[in-house]
Formats: structure tokens, C-alpha cells, sequence
């Protein structure tokens, strides 16, 4: 008789799919090692994501295998489009094992108290598109319109990415901002900023030459037209983030 893994035990006792209940104890830890190996170093040694690699507990494509079907096929195949090799001569009880390894993972993180890593779009909600709209319009609409650059946004994008990009755009910042340069002669630089800190400023001018300064010996102003951003954030207050989160989500 096989004996199960004590997780594949609880899963039983849950009424979970037999593909669990099909991998043994000695399966999933072949699997574990063979993840360590293979996969580890871009999935993280628990399957759980890493610095390049997705979070396979949280997969789509695992949530609809099948005792290793779509497993063992991506797994074969790769994904070169991200970065994924192709693990061609894998053979089928390696795959198995992976399968086995991986699905042990999802449910061990299902059943975790607390495991929850993501923010779901109803957890933000909760503010009023009315307030909102009125802190909008007092201290939003200078740069910002309803109408035009945010046209559709809350169609676009929904929860935790609408709160990031309203919070901190800089993440997805398309042009840098500007560093003016004067030095003691009085020559005057202008390029796109690269850097700086109480200690240095650089630059990287029209011709893509970089340039560095101390802030001691130079004088120089840095226009930045996402530090009304930074700014705001100061001035925020946990209903005003709520309030104008709801308002930028009806903008459909």
C-alpha cells in the first residue's frame, strides 16, 4: 500500500483531488531535490517565486494540472520569451516528481494560517467617489484630468496597481527628470538626472555623455514633475488614499 505524505493525509481528510493523494512522501521529496536543482534558483526553493521566477503555488497552469500533464509539458518545453530553459531530456518520473513537489507546495501554502500574499481589489475598497472627486479636483488637477491622461484608468487598472501608480508613479516612470547645473564659472549643464544625494549630483547630457558634481561647488535645481507625488504623500491621510482610490476606479 503507498504510504502518504502526512500533508496528503489532511488533504484527504479535506476532500482534495487525488492527485495529491497519488504522490507519496518519498515522490515529493525526490521532487524537492530535483526543484532544488532545476528550478530553485528562479522559483525560489519552495516554489513560492524568486528573483526571476514566478510563484508556482499561485500558477493557473498548476491550479489545472493534472497529475503532472501541464507540468511536465511547460517543464519540457520552456518558456524562452521569460527567460524559462527547456528541460527536453527530462524524463517522465523526474517530471512526476517535480509535479508532485510543486502541488505538495500549493496546498502546504493553502492551508498556512496567514499565507495570503497578495492584496485583492475589496480590500482596498471602501472610500467615497464623492470625497474623492473633491480631493481630485483641489489638489490632483493641476497636472493631472479626469478626462484626459486618467481617461479609462480604472478600467485599466484595478486594487493595488491603481494605488501604487497613484501613490508612487515613479515605478513606471517614462522620462527621467531634469538636473540644471550651474558651476562657479558660471557654465550651465542640462541633462536628464541620473543621480543624487546630499553629496553628489550627475547627469546624463543630449549627448549621452554622463556628468557628476559635488553639491558643495555647484549650484543646481532638479525639476521633477512626479514630486507633487512625493509631496502628496505627507499630505495624505488613510480616508484621503481610500476616497481617491474610489474615484480613480470609477473612471471608466
Amino acid at each position: 500500500m503507498q504510504r502518504l505524505s502526512g500533508l496528503c493525509v489532511l488533504v484527504a481528510f479535506l476532500g482534495a483531488s487525488a492527485s495529491c493523494l497519488a504522490a507519496s512522501a518519498d515522490l515529493v521529496e525526490s521532487g524537492r531535490k530535483h526543484f532544488a536543482t532545476d528550478c530553485g534558483f528562479c522559483h525560489g526553493r519552495d516554489a513560492t517565486g524568486g528573483s526571476k521566477g514566478a510563484d508556482l503555488t499561485r500558477s493557473e497552469l498548476v491550479a489545472r494540472d493534472v497529475g503532472g500533464d501541464l507540468i511536465g509539458e511547460a517543464v519540457r518545453r520552456g518558456n524562452a520569451d521569460k527567460g524559462m530553459p527547456a528541460f527536453a531530456s527530462m524524463g517522465k518520473e523526474e517530471l512526476n516528481a517535480l509535479a508532485a513537489f510543486i502541488h505538495s507546495q500549493k496546498l502546504l501554502v493553502a492551508s498556512a494560517n496567514g499565507a495570503r500574499r497578495s492584496v485583492e481589489p475589496d480590500d482596498l475598497a471602501g472610500g467615497s467617489v464623492e470625497a474623492g472627486q473633491r480631493y481630485f479636483q483641489t489638489n490632483c488637477q493641476r497636472c493631472h484630468s479626469a478626462a484626459g491622461d486618467l481617461a479609462g484608468i480604472g478600467s485599466r487598472l484595478k486594487g493595488l496597481p491603481l494605488l501604487r501608480r497613484m501613490l508612487n508613479p515613479d515605478f513606471q516612470r517614462r522620462s527621467p527628470a531634469t538636473l540644471t547645473v550651474t558651476s562657479p564659472e558660471g557654465r550651465r549643464f542640462v541633462g536628464a538626472l541620473e543621480y543624487q544625494d546630499e553629496f553628489t549630483v550627475a547627469m546624463r547630457d543630449d549627448l549621452g555623455v554622463y556628468r557628476s558634481w559635488s553639491t558643495r561647488t555647484v549650484t543646481y535645481a532638479v525639476d521633477d514633475p512626479l514630486q507633487a507625488h512625493v509631496d502628496q504623500l505627507a499630505r495624505y491621510t488613510d480616508e484621503d488614499m481610500h476616497d481617491v482610490l474610489a474615484y480613480l476606479q470609477s473612471l471608466r
